[in-house]
């Protein structure tokens, strides 16, 4: 059987499910005698599809379609985000899931992939229609989740607060406080400090050692950010931090631009006053597809999955793309950048710092004992350079893109695991 066997996807060319196969796909020669299990990672383990009926303020009753994905737990137990977005799709959530699985392993860490949505525009409900959408949500996937089978997290639209609603749901419907059920938990509830910011940290912990290998001196550099959320801003702050200037940002209030880089410091706290970058008096405002044209050494994908495409990827002057974003890149955009000499650090390894710190926090809510930021980030700094060496040694090796190299070291470690396992029956 193929994976044109999947009937409940609706198969989109450039859809993200398509996305991730291709890029499967271009990693079976790398795989010597696992390539027999390579049907495994074409397909989810499970998918769980929920109907979500809260009673809204004015006493109506509104239905929200939900989903929790685990792609692959061969390595261990499920691990990823819950979005709130209205354009989550079931077909979404599995190509998330399954780039789960292979960041995970790509970082080593013991976990396999997993992820979650609800189709709903968030902005949209009371903060007290979103606890009950969140807590109805929480009680209907709660027969697949669990400390030891699958930790969801936060993600687009989603934040500590949600995170707090799921544990706190979960507990009461198993009679016992589990913080270790979520990660991105707030902090006295057993969240981690550094998690955060831990994504956006990892983004530029790849990035500064990509530019190392490149000769791109970061001092000076200009810096190009499409998403501005916890990763996009993250990121942003610590590149301006080692002398880059951030010469354009876009997020969903619009596009800004300054040649002389924009003022961290003062785009800062219009954040909140704005609700994004759009109403920021520091920068000038432009067309959103002109963001695609401005003069850039790294751009840094940041927003949400397909962005980057093949004409995009034809206008870019970026000498270096950071994949904040899942999937931001669509193959054949890939190629081209491929083609053009730019380096693509893939978001497989260069957004793995939210999941790996979400490890630290798990690992320390079992051990109820938790460790200061400054060794959270000594930490994620060390096994971030260290995956990315390991990546980068078989790109060499094989003389391959940083993306199918990520994908050869994760897809070996997972088949590994399938196979030493076994089928059972």
């Amino acid at each position: 059987m193929s994976e044109s066997s999947l009937s409940y996807v609706t198969h989109h060319a450039d859809g993200p499910w398509q996305t991730y196969l291709s890029q499967v796909d271009r990693v079976v020669p790398y795989l010597g005698h696992l390539a027999r299990w390579v049907e495994t990672l074409k397909r989810p383990k499970r998918a769980l599809i929920v109907d979500v009926p809260i009673e809204l303020d004015d006493g109506r009753v509104a239905h929200f379609e939900g989903f929790r994905v685990q792609h692959n737990m061969s390595r261990g137990p499920g691990k990823g985000g819950v979005r709130y977005h209205p354009n989550v799709t079931l077909e979404e959530v599995m190509a998330l899931a399954a780039w789960m699985s292979i960041k995970n392993a790509a970082v080593n860490l013991p976990y396999g992939g997993a992820k979650g949505g609800i189709r709903v525009d968030p902005k949209l409900l009371s903060i007290k229609e979103l606890e009950r959408m969140t807590r109805r949500y929480t009680s209907e996937i709660g027969i697949i989740i669990g400390p030891h089978q699958d930790i969801p997290a936060p993600d687009v639209n989603t934040n500590p607060q949600i995170m707090a609603w799921m544990m706190d749901t979960y507990s009461m419907n198993t009679g016992t406080t589990a913080t270790g059920v979520v990660t991105g938990k707030p902090i006295h509830l057993g969240g981690s400090l550094g998690r955060v910011k831990a994504t956006g940290r990892g983004v530029f912990v790849t990035g500064r050692e990509a530019a190392r290998r490149i000769n791109l001196d970061l001092d000076g550099a200009r810096v190009a950010v499409q998403g501005f959320g916890n990763v996009g801003a993250a990121a942003a702050e610590l590149f301006a931090q080692a002398g880059a200037k951030i010469v354009a940002i876009q997020d969903h209030t619009g596009t800004i631009v300054n040649e002389r880089g924009i003022d961290m410091a003062e785009l800062m706290p219009t954040l909140t006053q704005y609700g994004g970058v759009g109403g920021f008096k520091g920068a000038d405002k432009a067309d959103d597809e002109a963001f695609w044209d401005v003069k850039c050494d790294i751009l840094i994908p940041a927003a949400l999955e397909g962005q980057v495409t093949v004409e995009r990827a034809k206008r870019t002057t970026a000498k270096l793309v950071l994949e904040g974003a899942n999937g931001p890149t669509l193959p054949a955009a890939d190629d081209i950048l491929a083609d053009r000499g730019i380096l693509v650090v893939p978001d497989v390894i260069c957004n793995a710092g939210g999941v790996t710190v979400s490890y630290f926090e798990w690992v320390q809510d079992f051990s109820s004992f938790f460790w200061t930021e400054d060794e959270i980030n000594l930490r994620l700094d060390k096994i971030m350079v260290g995956a990315l060496k390991r990546i980068w040694d078989t790109a060499d090796k094989h003389q391959i893109t940083l993306r199918t190299a990520t994908f050869a070291v994760a897809c070996e470690r997972i088949l590994t695991a399938r196979e030493e396992r076994g089928l059972y029956p």
